[in-house]
């Protein structure tokens, strides 16, 4: 089943953000209660809306990393600290606490009140000795990975009780048995790698983990990006011991082609995929490079299992570099990055396009 992108409708509307300073490519989208966080990721902000936006333009509540919402400077324009942002992404929020993957500044920032004032300081750092410092690995490029570093951090993920970090540039994911409330913290284990140093391609294990997710059930997905492919876990205590169960857009672990090297894409291929996402019954998996989501009625239980349905294009078979897809992307979606489910809502970060979607299903 294709779900083509018309023109807005009832069940679909178009989101382009503040009126006087809209999105540049969002990266980042989260959906908790009423409120809606955006990584505004071109423009070095993250906005909240307090109540979810109805009209095509509105006026965001709070903006993070900018004492302004016009304002769109990397860290301000000045040296990093307490409320600058360079280049966010991931988010998490239970409406009481909101982390942010500062991803640029190699850290990732915690608020344990929900922030209410444009601008409002972080309360906690971590991958970074303290706010004033942004090295990757914290001594600088090529620098040894540590338990408290981190590498571009693009994803983040959390149960409310522990916290997931896709250290993206140190190949592994983090994991903390608390969510820290202090700064510099530690990481209590690791997914992805045999100790805390080590930095290594290792095909058994993400190369590019850039999301990870968590189910319903304490599944875990890793959207490893750089081998086209998604890793998916029956219980993520499981990722800890062993290597993927499952793999969604490859064959088996040594594989790594676009689209599985061909040309077009197919219902079990992906191309350049950044994000995935639970919801009550099935799974959705964001294939950026293809300009598309694609939807699993129930979680795959085999690897390389076709998608059963299609958001984005006509259907399986066309993709981003496509005849119809050069002239205007306005009725399609154009290089997604990132999705949010929340009971009947879906949003997705529509980053080429620079604006969000908003799908009722």
């Amino acid at each position: 089943m294709a779900i083509h992108l018309p023109n807005p409708t009832d069940k679909l509307r178009i989101f382009k953000g503040p009126p006087d300073s809209p999105f540049l490519a969002p990266r980042g989208v989260f959906l908790v209660g009423s409120k809606l966080l955006v990584s505004d990721t071109g423009h070095n902000r993250v906005f909240i809306w307090n109540n979810v936006p109805k009209e095509e333009y509105e006026k965001p509540d709070v903006v993070l990393g900018q004492s302004e919402i016009e304002s769109t400077g990397r860290n301000r324009g000045g040296e990093v600290n307490t409320s600058t942002l360079q280049y966010p992404s991931g988010l998490w929020s239970d409406g009481e606490k909101v982390m942010v993957a500062d991803a640029w500044n190699h850290r990732v920032l915690i608020w344990h009140t929900f922030p209410v004032i444009s601008g409002q300081p972080a309360e906690v750092v971590i991958g970074q000795t303290d706010f004033s410092v942004n090295q990757p690995n914290e001594l600088g490029v090529g620098a040894t990975p540590s338990e408290r570093s981190l590498y571009w951090p693009y994803g983040l993920s959390s149960d409310g009780k522990h916290l997931w970090i896709a250290d993206t540039g140190n190949r592994r994911v983090l994991f903390y048995d608390k969510i820290p409330t202090t700064n510099h913290s530690a990481a209590d284990r690791l997914i992805g790698k045999s100790s805390f140093s080590e930095r290594d391609y290792d095909h058994q294990h993400a190369i590019w983990p850039y999301s990870v997710k968590l189910g319903p059930k304490g599944e875990l997905a890793i959207t490893d990006t750089q081998y086209y492919r998604v890793l998916l876990w029956d219980h993520w205590r499981d990722a800890f011991k062993q290597s993927a169960k499952e793999i969604i857009g490859q064959s088996d672990f040594q594989a790594n082609g676009q689209n599985q090297f061909q040309y077009t894409p197919q219902a079990n291929t992906l191309n350049w995929c950044y994000d995935s996402c639970f919801d009550q019954k099935g799974f959705w998996v964001v294939d950026t490079g293809n300009s598309r989501v694609l939807k699993f009625d129930q979680f795959p239980k085999k690897s390389n299992h076709p998608a059963d349905a299609v958001i984005g294009p006509a259907d399986f078979t066309t993709g981003s570099e496509n005849l119809e897809t050069i002239h205007g992307t306005g009725n399609a979606l154009y290089w997604p990055f990132s999705l949010a489910i929340q009971d009947e809502v879906m949003v997705i970060a529509d980053t080429g396009n620079h604006r969000l979607i908003f799908i009722d299903q």
